[in-house]
């Protein structure tokens, strides 16, 4: 068995392989598998997206080597950053959050400016991470995880990517950038939904 995981992102992916490297499959991106296709994800929240483009990746990797199908394993995910304050701007729109090509350095500097009044309780956000599998046959498998913290009121760390600099957990006293990868993976939103996941997997005698 074979799990493709449909990103191209090679720091997730280095957090997929580390979290469901106990699994007794081969796990791929969308590279290595030989199929890079962009997926609308027009649905409505994280899971919509994440089951989106699950059941279209599988869809054209049957069609791609039918073969195959049957000892594949599609999982896509959905991910992003709610913060409270601004209405739980940017969720879903996280990735295109003031434009795609806007550095995610620019846009952490923005959000962090438009919380300029914000005090304690009122900076809570939450990073989210959905997660969806395309098995063979056409069923499939959801799970969803959470990270609860604040948005900090400076920029911190260089370990994580995207909006981590900005996300500050209490707990640790430092920013989700600012975690080592085995801290990030045990808390994050993303390392909450492989693990369960993987759990479903096992079912599956993977």
């Amino acid at each position: 068995m074979r799990i493709v995981f449909a990103t191209g992102n090679k720091d997730k992916m280095r957090e997929v392989r580390r979290i469901l490297g106990g699994l007794n499959a081969e796990i791929l991106s969308m590279k290595e598998a030989g199929a890079e296709f962009d997926v609308d994800e027009n649905g409505s929240s994280f899971s919509e997206n994440a089951r989106i483009k699950a059941d279209v990746v599988y869809a054209l990797l049957e069609e791609k080597d039918p073969d195959l199908a049957g000892k594949t394993i599609v999982l896509a995910d959905d991910s992003g950053l709610e913060v409270d304050y601004l209405g739980g701007e940017p969720g879903i729109y996280s990735a295109r959050y003031l434009g795609r090509d806007t550095s995610y350095e620019e846009k952490n500097r923005i959000i962090i400016e438009r919380l300029s009044d914000a005090k304690g309780k009122e900076r809570s956000a939450r990073f989210v991470c959905a997660i969806a599998a395309a098995l063979p046959g056409g069923r499939g498998l959801d799970t969803l995880g959470k990270m609860e913290g604040q948005i900090a009121f400076e920029q911190a760390g260089e370990n994580g990517f995207g909006y981590d600099p900005i996300f500050f957990l209490p707990e640790y006293g430092k920013t989700s950038a600012e975690l080592t990868e085995d801290e990030k993976n045990a808390i994050s939103h993303r390392g909450k939904a492989l693990r369960a996941m993987e759990e479903l997997l096992r079912k599956e005698d993977l």
